[in-house]
């Protein structure tokens, strides 16, 4: 089990999510999770590989 915390306004609009969709807030928000590490988006692929290329000094001095 996995616990996190979201932004309130986050949360306001995924329980409304769930509710249009007749589903409990806890599946809805692991369907969502499931299905983004099934399928990255390759944008945010690109963006996070360019984050860790741009700081993998910063990282080695900090290890």
């Amino acid at each position: 089990m996995l616990s996190i915390q979201i932004a309130p306004e986050i949360e306001i609009r995924l329980r409304s999510a769930a509710d249009r969709l007749h589903v409990a807030v806890d599946d809805l928000a692991a369907a969502l999770v499931r299905d983004f590490v099934a399928e990255p988006d390759p944008e945010f692929e690109s963006a996070a590989r360019h984050v860790l290329e741009k700081n993998q000094e910063l990282y080695r001095r900090l290890a």
